[in-house]
């Protein structure tokens, strides 16, 4: 209710509606974009409702295919696939199209949620389903609901932004606790130190913050750290099973 100078004038909501508009700046206004970011929640869990149970890697999308972080990936990605789950990335290319080409041709499920960006980004070839967004916190939400757990492989401030994201829901109960993996000792040991040291040496962590993430340089491990956490999650009768895709 608006009184005041500040109450607007006569008209209706159905006028503005079937009123013809001289221009199209209504499409940009914030209201209307409250209709976009619904569409693309209702879009989103639409289409992974009945994904299997599955695993975000992320990474960067500068990694060369002829880089050992490349190879990794692909490895990861395979390894997924054969021990059951549906790999989800970014959608780009990189490290993310290394998971989803590895996930591919072991069988698997490969899944990409693209963001829309200044430069071109497309989805990489290797993804099974696809989903671009327009907006940064939507997708997040989509990684994070259809996880059980997140690898990250050396990446970017993307690729931080994520580890961060999930470090501080999984810190906070925000959501379930599930693994957050950091692969490449030599990448992150530097980061892990720098939080061991200065965010729990001065305290702006609790003792044992840190122990929410698991670094190595096993695939292998990977998988293990995974399915054993995926063995007591209560809630894994509410993903899909792997012959619904």
């Amino acid at each position: 209710m608006y009184r005041r100078d500040r109450k607007p004038g006569i008209r209706t909501a159905d006028r503005n509606l079937l009123d013809s508009r001289g221009d199209a700046d209504w499409v940009h206004t914030d209201p209307w974009r409250v209709l976009r970011i619904q569409a693309e929640f209702v879009e989103g869990f639409g289409a992974l409702a009945e994904v299997p149970r599955a695993v975000t890697v992320f990474g960067s999308a500068r990694t060369p295919v002829d880089h050992p972080e490349y190879e990794a990936g692909y490895a990861i990605g395979a390894a997924l696939a054969r021990a059951g789950f549906a790999v989800i990335t970014g959608g780009g290319p990189g490290a993310m199209e290394a998971a989803n080409r590895g996930a591919g041709e072991a069988g698997g499920y490969s899944i990409g949620l693209g963001i829309e960006l200044p430069f071109e980004q497309s989805i990489n070839d290797w993804v099974d389903l696809g989903i671009n967004f327009r907006y940064f916190f939507v997708r997040k939400t989509m990684f994070v609901k259809y996880s059980q757990a997140f690898v990250c492989l050396p990446g970017g401030f993307g690729t931080l932004d994520e580890l961060f994201e999930a470090l501080t829901l999984v810190q906070t109960g925000k959501i379930t606790r599930f693994p957050i993996i950091l692969f490449g000792r030599s990448y992150w040991s530097g980061l892990v130190d720098w939080i061991r040291n200065s965010l729990e040496g001065f305290g702006k962590i609790s003792p044992g913050d840190l122990d929410l993430l698991y670094v190595t340089d096993h695939v292998d491990e990977v998988v293990d750290i995974i399915a054993r956490a995926a063995d007591f999650r209560a809630d894994v009768s509410t993903y899909g099973t792997e012959d619904l895709w």
